[in-house]
C-alpha cells in the first residue's frame, strides 16, 4: 500500500482521514463516519451498466436492485452532510430517473443538470449517447450557491451597441468579442479528457477537472471539507486541492488510490485547470484568448509591482 493511501480501520479519527485517500468500500465507511462533517458531497457511482474496473466487476441490475443500492449509500451521505451542504450525484440516461427516486427520499432536489460528454463513435440504430446527468441536491433551504464563482466567458456572436457606439454587456479584446454570462443547468463547454490533456488518465470513467470545479466553486468555499465516495481517479480531490478546498476521497482500487494521489501531489506544481481561466470559466476552443487575457494580467500586475518597486 502506498505509505500516501490510507487503508481503512474503523479505528481510524476522522481528522486522519481529511485531505488524504482513503483505499476502501464505501458502503461500509460511510457507515462509520461521523454526523454532519461534510460541507459538500460529489458522487459519481458505477452506473447500472455492465462494467470493468481493473478488479472490480459490475453488471447490470434489475431497476428496484439498483434503486436498494443507491439507497444504501445515499442515506448515509444525507447523515454526514453539513445541514447547510449540498449534494452531487452524477448518472447516465439509464440510471438517472432511480437516482432522482432515491434523492428524493433524503435531499431538496434543486436541479438537474445535463452535461455534453462528446466522445466516442457514433450508434448504427440508436441517437448518440453523449450526455450525462449530475442531480444537485441540499440538505435544507439554507444553502451555499455562489453564482459569481461559476459565471461563464462566452464569444459574441451579434454584438450589440448602445447609442454611443459602446459594447452593451460585452467586452471587445484583440481575439474576439466576449460576454461574461450566468451559467445554466446545460453544459456544452465541458470536454471529456482525452490522451493530450494533462489530467487525462487510464481511468474509463474519468469525470473532467473543469466541471467538478464548477461544483466546487459553487457550493463551497475556500476550507470547507468535500467528500467523494467514489473517487476513482482523484478528480474531486484533485480540483478541490487547487481551489483550496480540503477533501476526503474514498475509492476501493488500492491502484486508484495510488494514482489519485500521485495526481493530488502533482496539483500543488501546477494548480491549472483547464478552460477555467481568470475566475471565469471559458467556452471551448477559446485557449488562445484564454492565455492572452492571463498574460495580460501577468503583465499588468508585474508593471503595478515594478512601478511600486521603484517609488520605495
Amino acid at each position: 500500500m502506498d505509505e500516501r493511501v490510507v487503508a481503512w480501520s474503523p479505528t481510524l479519527p476522522f481528522a486522519s482521514l481529511i485531505n488524504r485517500t482513503v483505499c476502501g468500500n464505501s458502503m461500509e465507511i460511510c457507515k462509520s463516519l461521523p454526523n454532519g462533517v461534510f460541507d459538500l458531497i460529489i458522487a459519481d457511482p458505477p452506473y447500472n451498466l455492465a462494467k470493468a474496473f481493473r478488479g472490480t466487476r459490475f453488471r447490470k441490475l434489475p431497476r428496484s436492485e439498483y434503486v436498494q443500492w443507491l439507497d444504501v449509500w445515499l442515506s448515509q451521505t444525507a447523515r454526514l452532510l453539513k445541514r447547510s451542504g449540498s449534494v452531487y450525484v452524477c448518472g447516465e440516461w439509464q440510471s438517472s430517473g432511480a437516482i432522482q427516486e432515491v434523492c428524493e427520499r433524503y435531499f431538496v432536489i434543486r436541479n438537474r443538470i445535463t452535461w455534453e460528454r462528446e466522445k466516442g463513435r457514433g450508434a448504427e440504430r440508436n441517437w448518440k449517447n453523449c450526455a450525462e446527468d449530475i442531480w444537485y441536491c441540499t440538505l435544507s433551504d439554507d444553502y451555499l450557491f455562489d453564482i459569481d464563482a461559476v459565471k461563464l466567458k462566452r464569444r459574441v456572436i451579434a454584438p450589440y451597441r448602445d447609442s454611443d457606439g459602446r459594447p452593451r454587456d460585452w467586452e471587445a479584446t484583440e481575439n474576439g468579442n466576449f460576454r461574461i454570462t450566468h451559467p445554466s443547468n446545460l453544459w456544452t463547454d465541458i470536454s471529456v479528457p482525452f490522451w493530450s490533456m494533462p489530467e487525462n488518465t487510464e481511468h474509463p470513467t474519468q469525470k473532467p477537472e473543469k466541471l467538478i470545479a464548477k461544483l466546487i466553486l459553487a457550493s463551497s468555499r475556500p476550507g470547507d471539507i468535500v467528500f467523494d465516495p467514489f473517487v476513482g481517479s482523484g478528480t474531486t480531490s484533485v480540483v478541490a486541492r487547487k481551489l483550496g478546498r480540503k477533501y476526503v476521497g474514498v475509492e476501493i482500487e488500492e491502484h486508484y488510490c495510488r494514482l489519485a494521489e500521485k495526481r493530488i501531489a502533482m496539483a500543488d506544481e501546477n494548480p491549472r485547470i483547464q478552460g477555467y481561466a481568470d475566475g471565469v470559466f471559458w467556452e471551448r476552443n477559446t485557449y488562445p484568448a484564454q492565455v492572452e487575457r492571463t498574460r495580460g494580467s501577468a503583465l499588468q500586475a508585474a508593471g503595478h509591482a515594478t512601478l511600486f518597486d521603484t517609488q520605495s
